[in-house]
Parts: structure tokens; C-alpha cells; sequence
């Protein structure tokens, strides 16, 4: 089973510095400068982690603890990398009682991973959610936007092995 990460190394480049330092140059001393920067960043980075919210917190002169109280209030920001493929299981009240533990401790298994970790390939990543909506197939993951639904433990490796 792969020892999946929740603490993955920065591994930032040089070029994406650079537009960070554009992006903070540029909304830096105007009102509300913190979420657009927050926004940006993640588009660069694909997450923001602990070093990009401290060049964030030095550049637009704020402190560290505002950059890092916005990017964990709102649910747009994530703290971890993603894999190339985002594996989400609803836990949501449906698909809770529609047996979504069973499911989510299937994919754990399958991945390797517990919820909030990425494989150390890069490849996935696991994330439990609340409702997405599709209640009537419940219980219900989604793999990079395509819904599965009417869930059980032994259908969820064949769908993972279709991406892998």
C-alpha cells in the first residue's frame, strides 16, 4: 500500500514566484487585496501551500494569520495539492445513509490513502464532501467532475483502476 502524503514538499518554480510577485505588485495597498491574490495564487500553484501564504502575507504587508484565516474559511481554497485525479466522496445525509463509509473506507483502501491525502504519485487525490446534488443515486464519488452513483465497496476499483 503507497504511503500517501498530506504534507507534500513545496516544489514552487522560480516562474510562478514571478507571477505571484506580478499578482501581489499589482493589488498591492488596494482594499480587499487578500481574496484576489488568495484566488490567483491558487491558479498558479494548483494549492496554497504554507509558502506561498507567507510570500502572500509579506507582500501585501498583512499578517500571516489574516492569509491563512481566509484561505481556510472559504471551501475554493485548499491547503493540499490535488492529484491529477480529484477523488470525492459525498457524505452528505443520502449518501450517508446509503452506506457512503463503506464506500469512502473501500477507496481508502483501494488508494492507499485516507481522506485529505494525495498518492505519492501525483496521480490521486481523496477528499470527502457534503452534498453535491445527486441525492437519487446516492451514495455518490466524483472523479474530476463525473459523477458515479448507487454505490457499493466493490464498485469502486473497477471505477479507480479506469483512471489509473
Amino acid at each position: 500500500m503507497p504511503n500517501c502524503m498530506t504534507k507534500v514538499p513545496y516544489r514552487g518554480t522560480r516562474e510562478q514566484e514571478e507571477k505571484l510577485r506580478e499578482v501581489i505588485a499589482f493589488y498591492k495597498g488596494k482594499p480587499g487585496a487578500t481574496m484576489p491574490v488568495l484566488q490567483q495564487a491558487q491558479e498558479i500553484f494548483g494549492y496554497l501551500p504554507e509558502e506561498v501564504q507567507i510570500m502572500i502575507a509579506e507582500g501585501l504587508d498583512i499578517p500571516l494569520s489574516e492569509v491563512y484565516g481566509v484561505a481556510t474559511f472559504y471551501a475554493q481554497f485548499s491547503l493540499n495539492p490535488k492529484g491529477k485525479y480529484q477523488v470525492s466522496v459525498c457524505l452528505g445525509t443520502a449518501c450517508y445513509v446509503k452506506g457512503a463509509a463503506d464506500v469512502l473506507d473501500a477507496i481508502k483502501e483501494k488508494l492507499g490513502c485516507q481522506t485529505g491525502s494525495i498518492t505519492p504519485d501525483g496521480k490521486f487525490s481523496l477528499d470527502a464532501t457534503r452534498c453535491v446534488g445527486a441525492c437519487g443515486l446516492a451514495p455518490v464519488m466524483m472523479i474530476n467532475g463525473d459523477v458515479y452513483g448507487r454505490l457499493t465497496p466493490d464498485l469502486v476499483g473497477e471505477i479507480i483502476d479506469r483512471y489509473g
